[in-house]
């Protein structure tokens, strides 16, 4: 556990220099993108091996996924909140309270686990009808995710304990442990699913045996941790109390923002197939890219914990600069090879010469926004880092009230989808005002191992 942790260097040592920085954020960016990466790798197995079972088989299991990914996406928060409270800790040389810090949160996300369970077992067939289920598929969406609901516990542990490790500076953990989970996950699939003949079924065992294998293993770091610096097993009702508090404004936050990617993903499927096809190839890419600028605001969320809990404000402040730095000339490679790369990737998705037309305008304006987007996401792990989750909720709700009207008013004011791609990037400037706004303002820079 202590073996990836950044060691905190005397005071006069810590001087900010930009080589510091950049080691300091590749160090944590690029195993944090591999974990990143990981997850996907997961639903894209589970999809090739169902897909061979048929075409009812793998539209079941596209639902049930979408469904446990907006599951385990609104709970993101639990990776988040921890990280930047156990960095704080870690920054005030308190490292007992850091790992008692995350095993609440461990807890916390036990007991939210336990009641969405119970609804997702209650729910399953109500919910995957939600989704327009065909009749064909439905059974195999019901039967998915009935079974890999078992897993919920799993995943949101996994969440939480690779927010205690972050805010310990490992990110190397839990790239191997994401690694390790992909094998698994694959061989299990193959095993259950073909050889076991269990079909659908067997994948989502599959997908459960392997979410546990790596909760088990995060486990194991993290009572390895508190035995070794005196930390207790317990829960710890103020504690745990603290995590929720912490992570409620954050849940306000990325609700607002699965909202905006909601409204775009209707507003499209409203302009025609063609178009809501593109649109789909668009945000695919778009979402996978983010992986690369989400790894650095990851980063961010450990450093500037970490600066805040060692009360060093001139530190936070010059490590903010670099890592913007860092997204927007990432964002600038980013929409470079969008662009360039378009002969290639564009037919795998598809040989559809309507969709393809839509296509090209659509990804110019999404390699233009790329730079833009580096620079949100870096700073929105900055304040997430700094534990300045109130504001993020308020600047999100006025993301998402500023965007869905113009959205919106797209197909009444006979716009396509070029005019709706052009509302997803202004959500994004919208969003890189109120977050440059508040970095500069200084409000997010308070000291402390507890934030108040």
């Amino acid at each position: 556990m202590d073996g990836g942790a950044y060691r905190l260097l005397p005071v006069d040592d810590q001087e900010s220099t930009p080589r510091r920085h950049d080691r300091e954020i590749l160090a944590l960016a690029l195993p944090a993108f591999g974990a990143l990466v990981a997850e996907p790798l997961f639903l894209m197995a589970d999809s090739a091996i169902v897909g061979h079972l048929g075409t009812a088989q793998l539209a079941g299991l596209g639902v049930a996924a979408s469904l446990l990914a907006t599951i385990t996406g609104v709970f993101v928060f639990l990776a988040y909140a921890t990280t930047a409270a156990v960095a704080r800790r870690i920054g005030a040389g308190d490292r007992r309270a850091a790992i008692q810090q995350g095993i609440d949160g461990i807890w916390l996300a036990l007991l939210l686990s336990a009641v969405l369970v119970l609804l997702a077992l209650l729910s399953a067939p109500v919910l995957v009808d939600a989704f327009g289920a065909s009749r064909s598929a439905a059974p195999y969406a019901v039967t998915y995710l009935r079974i890999s609901a078992l897993g919920i516990p799993a995943m949101l542990s996994v969440l939480a304990a690779t927010g205690v490790l972050r805010g310990l500076q490992d990110t190397r953990t839990p790239l191997l442990v994401a690694l390790a989970g992909f094998s698994v996950n694959l061989l299990l699939n193959l095993g259950l699913v073909y050889g076991a003949g269990l079909g659908v079924a067997g994948s989502a065992w599959g997908t459960v045996l392997a979410q546990s294998g790596m909760a088990a293993a995060y486990v194991l770091v993290v009572v390895r941790g508190a035995r070794r610096h005196g930390a207790t097993l317990r829960p710890a009702r103020d504690g745990i109390r603290a995590c929720a508090r912490a992570g409620g404004p954050l849940l306000v936050r990325t609700v607002s923002l699965r909202a905006v990617l909601l409204i775009a993903t209707a507003v499209a499927a409203r302009l025609g197939d063609a178009e809501v096809a593109a649109h789909q190839v668009a945000m695919t890419l778009w979402n996978f890219l983010a992986f690369a600028l989400d790894a650095i605001a990851i980063a961010g969320q450990a450093i500037i914990g970490r600066c805040l809990g060692a009360g060093d404000v001139a530190g936070a402040r010059a490590a903010t600069r670099r890592m913007v730095q860092w997204g927007v000339g990432s964002g600038v490679v980013l929409g470079l090879l969008l662009v360039l790369a378009r002969p290639l990737y564009v037919p795998l998705f598809t040989p559809d010469a309507a969709v393809q037309d839509r296509l090209a305008a659509v990804l110019l304006i999404a390699a233009l926004t790329q730079p833009l987007s580096g620079a949100v996401f870096v700073l929105d792990g900055v304040l997430i880092g700094a534990g300045d989750g109130r504001y993020l909720a308020w600047a999100m709700l006025v993301t998402l009230a500023v965007f869905a009207p113009v959205a919106l008013l797209v197909p009444a004011l006979g716009g396509g989808l070029v005019a709706l791609w052009w509302a997803v990037a202004l959500s994004m400037a919208v969003r890189l005002a109120s977050l440059g706004w508040r970095t500069r303002t200084g409000a997010w820079l308070v000291t402390g191992a507890v934030r108040v």
